[in-house]
């Protein structure tokens, strides 16, 4: 049960970011810190949620990137000015879609 909420927590915070850089460019998003502080936040959150899951549960499902998440997470806590905002953007634009399919199927 905890996975599954964690999980939902997860797609939430996909949708938020999605809802967010909906009709913005690499420009836009690069130029607009108030959302990209906002879509990092997001992706940290994601990160903190999957640190949180179960050791079984993450290895059952091992074709989801589970470690770059975690990882994600950790550069951005602890080098938030040397986050590569080139990387966020291709996460945002193309790996978010494909992770929230991927999470959706387990909920």
């Amino acid at each position: 049960m905890k996975n599954h909420r964690s999980i939902t927590k997860i797609i939430n915070y996909i949708d938020t970011i999605l809802v967010y850089t909906k009709d913005v460019n690499y420009e836009g998003f690069v130029d607009n810190t108030m959302l990209v502080d906002a879509c990092v936040f997001n992706l940290s959150q994601i990160g903190e949620l999957v640190s949180k899951l179960d050791e079984e549960y993450v290895n059952n499902y091992s074709e989801i990137p589970w470690f770059k998440m975690r990882g994600l997470r950790n550069r951005i806590v602890h080098d938030y000015e040397g986050v590569n905002l080139k990387l966020i953007w291709e996460i945002i634009d193309h790996d978010l879609k494909i992770l929230k399919s991927q999470l959706s199927d387990l909920v």
